[in-house]
């Protein structure tokens, strides 16, 4: 399967540089999977397309301020995105500077935080942080959210509170799990008093998750690594809500990744660590029953997902309803609602 059948045009003005007023005032597409029918409502009627008994599965991940300005000190700008925490004092890190940094080489950044790079891994540095107060203090008072690459402005306060869920509780993130921003408290308890059961999983989402597929023919696309947790408890709702029919709604794609690696083995299980789960039209999904999620990058591993839940033509053809309908795209734009085929029906 090729990189370019995954394709769309999106002319820029649709790219959401910023958040709406309020969280729930966005837009819903509605995509039944198995005849390709759309219907555009508003995010609130998540609360009439959920049904008592249906399980919603919540990413509670937080993310952190990952990203910090400053200098070489043999001079020279840098920057640093922090990727993932590794210690106390210690982080794998992207770094943008006119010349990469060697080991050795120390940075002088934002908030008199120091910092010696370590080692190269790959696309990665090893930076060790020095001083006694620990990382991700210091990212909480000098850091900047690290928002996406097609949000083409500087972090600003509001960004500290709207590009996060209002139930992340774990940090550890560098990017939001986007479907969530779109739930506010007064309708989570809404969803509870009506009988929509709620359970959470961690996973950590990347910087990697921005990455383009770069090999033509998809398969041969190595998928980037996140740290994920699913609870005991969350892995049984899943099996509980699946025997008595009810159906395991995930919110966002970083929670059908979860919920599919746990379930790898046929029935739901805990699971805590690594995962570079790829999924991508022609997988059997064994754990999620629909999908809340937001519009996706063209040729991106999160498009390919979405189209193997729904079909690469349905998926598609709602993208493209979408674009004619002006809905606002990505990380703070609209959503959608879907509903998949019969397993024989994806494509």
């Amino acid at each position: 399967m090729d990189r370019s059948d995954f394709h769309f045009e999106l002319p820029d003005e649709l790219i959401a540089s910023r958040p709406l007023a309020e969280r729930t005032a966005s837009r819903l597409l509605c995509l039944d999977g198995e005849t390709g029918a759309v219907a555009d409502r508003r995010f609130t009627d998540i609360a009439g397309l959920l049904a008592p008994g249906d399980l919603l599965v919540l990413n509670d991940t937080r993310v952190i301020p990952a990203r910090l300005h400053g200098c070489k000190e043999s001079g020279g700008r840098v920057e640093v995105l922090v990727e993932r925490l590794t210690g106390e004092h210690e982080a794998l890190a992207h770094l943008r500077a006119n010349k990469t940094p060697k080991p050795g080489g120390r940075l002088v950044l934002e908030g008199g935080i120091e910092a010696e790079v370590v080692a190269r891994e790959d696309a990665l540095f090893r930076l060790h942080f020095a001083g006694d107060t620990p990382l991700l203090d210091l990212l909480e008072r000098h850091g900047h959210m690290p928002l996406p690459p097609y949000i083409r402005r500087p972090d600003e306060g509001l960004d500290r509170e709207r590009y996060q869920t209002v139930f992340a509780e774990r940090p550890g993130a560098v990017a939001a799990p986007t479907a969530s921003l779109h739930f506010d408290e007064s309708l989570l308890a809404g969803l509870a008093g009506a009988g929509v059961e709620a359970a959470r999983v961690t996973l950590h989402v990347g910087a990697g998750t921005f990455q383009p597929v770069r090999e033509a023919d998809i398969t041969r696309h190595h998928m980037h690594s996140e740290w994920l947790n699913v609870p005991a408890d969350t892995a049984a709702a899943v099996a509980r809500t699946r025997e008595r029919g009810g159906r395991v709604v995930a919110v966002g794609t970083t929670v059908v990744r979860a919920l599919e690696t746990c379930a790898r083995a046929g029935t739901p299980a805990a699971f805590s660590g690594e995962t570079d789960i790829f999924i991508y039209p022609g997988y059997r999904f064994r754990a999620v029953d629909a999908m809340i999620t937001n519009f996706h990058l063209p040729e991106s591993t999160l498009i390919m997902l979405v189209s193997a839940f729904a079909g690469r033509e349905h998926v598609l053809a709602a993208y493209r309803h979408a674009v004619e309908a002006r809905y606002r795209f990505f990380s703070y734009g609209d959503a959608m609602f879907i509903q998949p085929p019969s397993p024989e029906a994806r494509a």
